[in-house]
């Protein structure tokens, strides 16, 4: 799977767990150089806390286009730590 924003890979992996129909990519497989850490949170009642980021690509801002569980509930322990996307974000195979 590939998460595209603005012409760029922003995130590739096999190994992508999906959860309400989000792709959650390992940390690993995200291009770090793309992502600004933003002050946003919001609260799930069954996964937790989510924290954003802003994708940052070739001067252009997708603010909090991307979010990840830092310490989810144990319900979401299964998406600790990956990276989800949305907001003109394209998750293609």
């Amino acid at each position: 799977m590939k998460a595209i924003w603005n012409d760029e890979v922003i995130a590739e992996s096999d190994d992508t767990v999906v959860v309400e129909g989000n792709h959650y990519f390992p940390p690993a497989s995200v291009n770090e150089a793309f992502l600004k850490l933003s002050d946003t949170t919001t609260v799930c009642s069954w996964k937790g806390t989510a924290n954003y980021y802003t994708l940052c690509v070739a001067g252009a801002e997708n603010p909090d286009a991307a979010w990840y569980y830092a310490n989810p509930k144990q319900a979401a322990e299964e998406i600790s730590g990956r990276v989800a996307f949305w907001n003109g974000v394209q998750i293609v195979a």
